[in-house]
């Protein structure tokens, strides 16, 4: 069975970003190594238009799905477009011979995945830094428990976190 993850990194009170075109340049070193690590590991990134837009390119080593009902995306080595239900593309992934897949952002296709109940693991990176406003993780209401598996914190201040998703 392939293990759906989501990867996210969050400020001190919680914002994954400042508003939908915030690029991701705020996060530390510590969370950059871990997100190409764990991505690069599991070969496929799921995203959606906006959080592949301000990556500004393919993430190379790792198959590139975003979440796009738009026709006129410009072909890009690397990249794929869906607009197929989560459980629809995690069937396909795994079909195509592909044993985890990282859920990369942002808020809508978090909860989008979320909501699927396929959502496994949660790699969280709490940065020492605060927004006072922002983008939430999700953007619904949500009702999960999760079990803490890992807790490392960096020379740099960083918290490092997963989560089991318990299943209800």
């Amino acid at each position: 069975m392939i293990k759906t993850f989501i990867i996210a990194a969050q400020t001190a009170d919680g914002y994954i970003a400042k508003h939908s075109d915030h690029p991701a340049v705020w996060t530390s070193k510590d969370d950059k190594k871990r997100f190409i690590e764990i991505t690069k590991r599991a070969g496929v990134m799921v995203m959606g238009l906006r959080t592949f837009k301000t990556l500004g390119k393919a993430l190379p080593g790792r198959l590139n799905i975003v979440y796009s009902d738009k026709t006129e995306n410009p072909e890009i080595e690397g990249v794929e477009y869906t607009s197929l239900p989560p459980k629809e593309l995690i069937k396909s992934l795994e079909d195509r011979g592909f044993k985890e897949v990282a859920i990369c952002g942002g808020t809508s296709i978090y909860t989008m995945f979320m909501e699927s109940g396929i959502v496994e693991t949660l790699y969280l990176t709490i940065e020492p830094k605060i927004f006072g406003s922002g983008m939430n993780l999700f953007n619904k209401d949500l009702d999960y428990d999760l079990k803490l598996v890992s807790s490392e914190s960096t020379e740099n201040g960083s918290t490092l976190l997963e989560f089991d998703v318990l299943k209800k």
